[in-house]
């Protein structure tokens, strides 16, 4: 993108006060973007360690140290935290606050205070969900079905319920300074179609944030109302219905599935050009995709029920919409991988994360047709392959392209460079540790191997230390950035203001950038993406 873009020769972002109250208390969107990514990252591992020590239970048919209980109460520490704690939140709260508002010419987000009462809620609603996970315990899963969650359950399901509403709040309030900012703040001549494909990803994100997040909220707190106050929603004895529940909560949960992904592709979007050394395939094409997923995620919720009681013919309905909605995912695939082909291919660290999460995504996203098929989905529901299926995409997918995120924007951020054959090394483990990990899963739940189960027959046992083994690779994996990426803070080479090569308002001006962005708003005057037609390899020395 060119623009006539000026930098304020002025001290960065991370120089505007050192103390703690200058941080905790600003409203600069590039520190309230560390302030998310320091918070996630610590979500991450707890809901990291209670996956490490479900794995390590099952080593063993007979399990090794947790009861029944236990076993519950630990996968929904598990499950709870790593979807509404770091999956959710993990890129458009980080790389979207940082990066938004430079993408489009802006000095920051249309609401800044804002934006930091949603990183405080955020942080009241996880403490408040750690403490109820971790005091009490929570055994009904992160999807709180009823009547369990509302009659049955003997856990902290109230306070675990009003933590994850909380967190609501901090979503909505995101999705709207997003969606407000990129309407309202974008630089003269930052058309529609001059935004980078990362920009239409998390407006399209924010569109799903602000519409699905309030259905949620309305469903936890009937299950407040019915296990505090005795009011019948959910339990049949009370006149309500169990399946009432199933049908809220998924109209929520499915869309929030693309709260996870669509960022996850923005990221790619960025990776691709910026590592092929040309505009994106079918800019058009990708940027509309974006909005025609986050339309479907809506359309689709009921397959989540086919074995829940529901019509012979809403199935039939939910199924065709499941298998239409990866006609526009397929598109941003096949388009990604056009944009590679006449294209100058770096094999740096970002795009082995982008290279990985295509790989998983696919599988994920195969794997799901056979959910989506409703006399398939009879005999895998509520097995290790709707478990292998979820994590191929959620977690393996977002992760990658998080990961991916991290590394591409870590030298804007901070001003450094990191050890690039870690990066690397990291990318590696992470694909084939992954794939070690739930490949196993899907075999295991085609064989009928329930999921939330800790004792299990020993014909399964070879499958489940496979996975286990995998789960040790990627928590090393998982690990590594936190060591190499901290030294390079201290130890690491200066990074220039775009040493990558790469497209963009971001990559214009220094890094770290100044705290105000930009000394005059710049003035975009061509498309997104206008790499020369044959680029030069770019050289990272080290600046003065």
């Amino acid at each position: 993108m060119t623009a006539e873009a000026k930098a304020l020769p002025s001290k960065s972002y991370l120089e505007d006060g050192y103390t703690l109250s200058s941080w905790f208390f600003s409203t600069d969107h590039k520190r309230i973007a560390i302030l998310y990514f320091v918070s996630i990252t610590l979500f991450f591992f707890v809901g990291g360690a209670a996956a490490t020590l479900i794995r390590l239970e099952l080593l063993s048919p007979t399990g090794l140290f947790l009861s029944n209980d236990a076993y519950n109460r630990l996968f929904t520490i598990h499950g709870v935290v790593m979807v509404w704690f770091f999956l959710i939140p993990s890129i458009p709260n980080t790389f979207g606050n940082f990066l938004i508002p430079i993408m489009i010419g802006a000095k920051d987000l249309a609401f800044p205070k804002l934006n930091l009462a949603s990183w405080w809620i955020f942080v009241l609603a996880g403490c408040f969900v750690i403490a109820a996970l971790l005091i009490g315990g929570v055994d009904t899963g992160w999807t709180f079905y009823a009547p369990f969650s509302t009659m049955f359950s003997n856990g902290y399901v109230v306070p675990a319920v009003i933590g994850v509403f909380i967190a609501g709040f901090s979503t909505i309030l995101t999705g709207l300074n997003f969606i407000v900012t990129i309407h309202k703040l974008r630089a003269p001549g930052m058309t529609w179609f001059r935004l980078p494909l990362f920009v239409w990803a998390i407006y399209a994100t924010s569109l799903v944030m602000v519409l699905a997040t309030p259905v949620l909220a309305t469903t936890l707190m009937l299950i407040f109302a019915e296990r505090v106050l005795g009011l019948g929603f959910f339990d049949p004895k009370l006149g309500g219905d169990p399946v009432l529940y199933q049908h809220l909560f998924w109209f929520y949960s499915h869309p929030a599935v693309y709260i996870m992904v669509l960022p996850a592709m923005a990221v790619m979007s960025e990776l691709m050009s910026a590592f092929c050394k040309r505009r994106v395939f079918g800019y058009k094409v990708v940027a509309y995709s974006s909005l025609a997923i986050a339309g479907l995620g809506f359309l689709v919720w009921g397959h989540h029920m086919f074995v829940a009681g529901e019509s012979v013919y809403a199935g039939l309905v939910f199924s065709l919409l499941s298998f239409s909605i990866a006609v526009p995912s397929a598109i941003k695939v096949f388009n990604w991988t056009a944009t590679m082909r006449k294209g100058y291919v770096s094999l740096d660290a970002p795009m082995l994360f982008a290279l990985g999460f295509i790989g998983l995504f696919v599988i994920g996203g195969l794997s799901g047709l056979f959910v989506a098929a409703t006399g398939l989905d009879v005999h895998l529901t509520r097995t290790y392959f709707v478990i292998a299926h979820f994590h191929f995409i959620m977690v393996g997918g977002t992760v990658s392209c998080y990961f991916g995120a991290l590394h591409f924007w870590w030298p804007k951020m901070t001003g450094r460079m990191y050890p690039e054959m870690l990066g690397r090394g990291t990318a590696l483990m992470i694909f084939f540790g992954f794939i070690l990990t739930f490949m196993p899963q899907f075999i295991l739940g085609w064989l009928g191997m329930p999921r939330r189960y800790h004792l299990y027959p020993p014909e399964f046992q070879v499958l489940n230390v496979l996975s286990s083994a995998g789960a040790s690779i990627l928590a090393v994996a998982y690990t590594l950035p936190l060591i190499y990426l901290g030294w390079s803070l201290f130890y690491g080479k200066r990074a220039g203001a775009n040493p990558w090569g790469a497209a963009g308002l971001e990559w214009l001006i220094p890094s770290p950038p100044p705290r105000e962005n930009f000394e005059t708003v710049p003035v975009v005057t061509w498309e997104a993406y206008p790499y020369p037609l044959k680029p030069q390899p770019v050289e990272r020395k080290e600046t003065p």
